[in-house]
């Protein structure tokens, strides 16, 4: 990387820094002044606009360099079920639509912001899905009509399945958002929560280990793997 080409050559913090102080705001369901007081702790005296400021610059870099990696590994290998789901949320007061794809492990593959649950907003998120991560064999929903509508014109409504427990894999992949939500005291823009839905996904992803699912070596393999992932993105 020559100097031009550095993202970090305009400011005076390191990279390792500025990688930690984004990481602690969008992994964890801290204020800005909580991730100011805790980089105190750790010797990094910094105002909590500047937090501000690192995260809006820096965050969607980060996820865009995780998505890319995680995609291309991910292509390897067949989808055999992903799971759909919408949530709404609250916008300067005014009700959205949250929706999202998640595969079989509990990863978010892709994230959606729209105004209405209808059947041109579940065609423009299948559409972006199938683009990014490919088809798969079997594809869960919830009762919705909008899912059936816009794959039946997509050609695949021969893999959608609808359950009352199936989908539970994508209903509590929303849990992680909704404790960061209540942090940040909902949102004001549509853009802004777009943005910031793309980068916790990307973020959240590799610290996602199932630990009840899997034995303790392997939790400890993966809990060691994922910040040496992610230490690697700054270099």
């Amino acid at each position: 990387m020559t100097k031009s080409d550095n993202p970090f050559r305009w400011f005076d913090s390191s990279p390792e820094v500025i990688q930690m102080v984004v990481m602690l705001y969008i992994c964890f369901p801290l204020s800005l002044r909580n991730v100011e007081d805790l980089a105190f702790e750790h010797g990094v005296d910094i105002c909590h606009e500047t937090v501000r400021k690192w995260v809006n610059r820096f965050g969607p870099m980060f996820a865009s360099k995780i998505r890319s990696r995680r995609v291309q590994a991910m292509r390897r290998h067949i989808h055999w079920c992903r799971h759909l789901d919408e949530v709404f949320v609250r916008v300067n007061g005014e009700r959205r639509y949250l929706w999202r794809a998640v595969d079989h492990k509990g990863e978010v593959l892709e994230s959606f912001v729209a105004k209405k649950r209808d059947k041109a907003a579940a065609l423009k998120f299948l559409r972006k899905a199938l683009k990014r991560h490919g088809p798969a064999r079997t594809i869960v929903t919830d009762r919705l009509r909008s899912y059936r509508a816009a794959m039946k014109q997509l050609g695949n409504q021969d893999r959608q399945e609808v359950g009352r427990r199936l989908n539970n894999r994508a209903e509590n992949s929303h849990r992680p958002f909704r404790r960061r939500e209540r942090a940040m005291r909902r949102f004001r823009r549509m853009k802004t929560l777009q943005q910031f839905v793309a980068t916790h996904a990307s973020f959240h992803n590799p610290f996602s280990q199932e630990r009840h699912l899997i034995s303790r070596q392997e939790y400890r393999t993966r809990r060691s793997a994922a910040p040496a992932e992610w230490k690697s993105l700054a270099a």
